[in-house]
């Protein structure tokens, strides 16, 4: 029998569509892309780019971490501060408690280590007297002692710091000694030669000199004036005696 097709070009589209499959090959596509590229540059500038994506994606996220990191540090050190600042404002409340003890502690030391002197040199001077001699004044010349200033307080913590080793020797300067004066009468000038020996003897009492003497009349007598200058000197621990305060309770 014989068939006539009557559309034409129908049966080559039929055979097309029947074949080995309707999908795409993007394989093929790449591949013949490739193929048609020829051009080096255009090769080396589409390397170039994808490299450039590459490490801006690195950089990324690599601030990204430290950005992180350097937040996560600020909040920990707000935290810090925070917390720590009360135990600061504690520590300088007792710092300025314990400069301010310092003060007071220097000012009673000052007075109590000077509230003895004059005792001790009224008892060696009343001692030392020999008989038919007087005194008729006793005058400190030394100027005197002064209370601790308000800087005090610092340099004794600072040194109470540093002196972690026993016997470190001080700065400063040892405190002025107390001067003074004499003035009395005796009828015997041998008399004032022995009671400046007795009182240079004596373990409170240094540098007796004397400075002048002249006759005078007391009472229609002839006697001798003198003037005596000496300093006071801390004696030596065995040399003060200390003895029992006892009261009695009624």
């Amino acid at each position: 029998m014989i068939e006539i097709n009557l559309l034409p070009g129908s049966g080559k589209k039929a055979r097309k569509g029947g074949g080995g499959g309707s999908g795409i090959s993007l394989g093929a596509m790449l591949s013949g892309a490739l193929a048609r590229v020829k051009d080096p540059f255009l090769l080396g500038g589409v390397s170039t780019a994808i490299v450039s994506i590459l490490a801006v994606g690195a950089l990324w996220t690599t601030q990204s971490a430290q950005a992180r990191d350097l937040t996560e540090r600020e909040q920990r050190a707000v935290q810090d501060s925070t917390k720590y600042a009360a135990v600061l404002a504690e520590r300088h409340k007792a710092e300025l408690q314990r400069d301010s003890a310092l003060r007071q502690l220097n000012i009673i030391k000052s007075i109590d280590n000077n509230r003895f002197v004059w005792a001790h040199v009224m008892e060696e001077m009343s001692e030392a007297l020999p008989a038919y001699t007087w005194l008729t004044s006793i005058v400190q010349t030394s100027a005197p002692p002064s209370l601790p200033a308000q800087g005090e307080a610092a340099k004794d913590t600072t040194k109470a710091k540093g002196s972690d080793k026993a016997g470190a020797a001080s700065d400063e300067p040892p405190p002025a000694s107390m001067k003074f004066q004499m003035v009395g009468n005796t009828v015997d000038i041998q008399a004032l030669t022995r009671f400046m020996k007795d009182l240079e003897a004596s373990p409170f009492v240094q540098n007796v000199q004397l400075v002048k003497t002249s006759i005078v009349l007391q009472e229609g007598r002839e006697v001798t004036e003198f003037k005596l200058d000496a300093e006071y000197q801390t004696p030596e621990p065995g040399a003060i005696r200390t003895v029992p305060v006892s009261l009695s309770v009624r």
